[in-house]
């Protein structure tokens, strides 16, 4: 879905208000932790992922992916704080310039509010719930309330006129904090448990254990298909077992194999692992996606669905796999 420009929508500037009909009470699920990313690589790089934007350096973060497992609570957060959702898909070439955009108007208002980044691609239920007909949409959320923002291409300025009107609305309403207040607040929390499953997986991580991992992972998903956490632990493990049968010699090896055989799947597949692990996140997709270009029939669906998960070990909401969804988008239609 793409927009034709920018187009506030009625309830922008100074008609702002309070009065959305969207009921977010059914995107609400108890949250868990992200499972963990792989510890070790085989060929002595250092593993894929990272921290969340802002969460390196011990202030809370200030733009966070939106996802099932984390939706309930960013809206408890905006009873404190105005979360703005950004709804982008990687099939909507305006998503990255206004992301990028409302990042850095977030940014520069120190904590008064949030930015939250929903790909609709992998949260569909978000796009639903908010009735949004195109992409990229802003719609931010106060007091659990959504109010609609804009719609299409937008630039800094125009973004930040929006924030100024929606701020005046939380001021009206009493939600006035700031990040800092919220994670102040939270220093003394416990930590919530994981689920029974997650934890299990955990505890067979550190144990050596994959397979064990694995099996809890997918009654996890069986139990919640829509468990993000546990889709993304699913195939980060599943890697980790991968590399975990790999000598160094081995992986050598493999690595000339995929050079002089472009078509041996199994080879390609080994390499992009190799690869992820190593951090060279753009040349394991490249490699995949190349793959699949050139292959049809049963194959092509393998690599396809290896891609999805390693898509899920890097993080959905990376840019380098927003890019790559451009690329698998290029060759499969």
């Amino acid at each position: 879905m793409s927009s034709p420009g920018y187009r506030p929508t009625p309830a922008a500037a100074s008609q702002l208000n309070l009065r959305g009909a969207v009921d977010l009470s059914s995107l609400r699920r108890p949250a868990a932790p992200p499972a963990p990313a792989p510890s070790a690589s085989a060929d002595g790089g250092s593993p894929a992922g990272g921290t969340p934007q802002g969460g390196d350096n011990g202030k809370a973060p200030l733009r966070v992916d939106a996802n099932e497992s984390n939706f309930q609570d960013l809206v408890q957060l905006s009873a404190q704080i105005p979360v703005l959702f950004i709804l982008w898909s990687s099939y909507a070439p305006e998503s990255p310039a206004v992301l990028d955009a409302a990042e850095r108007v977030v940014e520069s208002y120190g904590g008064r509010l949030v930015l939250a980044a929903a790909d609709v691609d992998t949260f569909p239920q978000l796009a639903q719930a908010f009735q949004v007909q195109a992409v990229p949409t802003a719609v931010a959320v106060v007091k659990g309330q959504p109010v609609p923002l804009f719609q299409g291409p937008a630039d800094d300025q125009q973004i930040r006129n929006l924030v100024e009107e929606l701020l005046k609305v939380a001021a009206a309403n009493g939600v006035t904090g700031s990040m800092g207040d919220a994670a102040a607040a939270g220093e003394d929390a416990e930590p919530a448990p994981l689920p029974p499953l997650h934890q299990a997986a955990i505890d067979a991580i550190e144990a050596g254990d994959y397979a064990a991992a694995v099996a809890a992972y997918k009654q996890a998903l069986l139990d919640q298909p829509a468990d993000a956490d546990a889709k993304a632990g699913l195939a980060q493990v599943e890697l980790m077992s991968r590399l975990d049968k790999l000598s160094a010699p081995e992986a050598e090896t493999l690595r000339d194999l995929a050079a002089k055989e472009p078509e041996n799947l199994q080879a390609q597949l080994s390499v992009a692992d190799l690869d992820i692990s190593g951090g060279h996140i753009d040349d394991a997709f490249n490699r995949i996606i190349t793959f699949i270009g050139r292959n049809f029939g049963p194959e092509r669906e393998t690599a396809r669905v290896r891609l999805l998960e390693l898509f899920e070990v890097v993080g959905t909401q990376d840019e380098r796999v927003a890019k790559a969804r451009q690329g698998l988008a290029r060759v499969l239609f």
